[in-house]
């Protein structure tokens, strides 16, 4: 990777027959602010490719540290061959805003709606426009400012 260090992104779809699936994705990040939105960047061989296309949408997840292991192995293998939540042992949740599933154990899940698709390279990049922002309160002190302002001068 050219920027590091980068978050662990856990996108989250069905298949066509509803079974869920979690990958982790390498490319991506946050990539407007209005609307809000996020990007990942996929091959179109992942299982995941036109899962999202179809379904118009997906979760972004954030994996902490306690289930790293857990996000690199779903990383490693595919949802064409195996059931990735009940391997990992991840708990199935159904978004009520998207036509995706996410992990509880993430403590930080964008839900997002399918805005654009852009091909670049050997790579789709899709932007999701975050339409709910799933985040463990724990995360959090004032106002929703993020625990590393806790010992700054200012907050949020």
């Amino acid at each position: 990777m050219i920027l590091f260090p980068a978050p662990v992104l856990m996108v989250g779809s069905y298949d066509s027959f509803g079974k869920p699936n979690v990958m982790n994705a390498a490319l991506g990040g946050i990539c407007s602010s209005q609307p809000p939105c996020v990007t990942i960047s996929l091959r179109k061989s992942r299982y995941s490719y036109a899962r999202i296309i179809a379904r118009q949408g997906c979760t972004v997840g954030i994996a902490s540290e306690k289930i790293i292991e857990t996000a690199d192995y779903v990383g490693i293998v595919s949802g064409r061959d195996v059931d990735k939540f009940s391997d990992s042992g991840l708990t199935h949740v159904k978004s009520e805003l998207v036509d995706a599933p996410y992990a509880a154990e993430f403590p930080v899940v964008l839900e997002c709606r399918l805005f654009q698709i852009h091909e670049i390279g050997v790579h789709t990049q899709f932007i999701g426009e975050i339409i709910d922002v799933k985040a463990d309160a724990h995360l959090f002190y004032k106002r929703w400012a993020p625990r590393y302002y806790e010992n700054q001068a200012t907050c949020l």
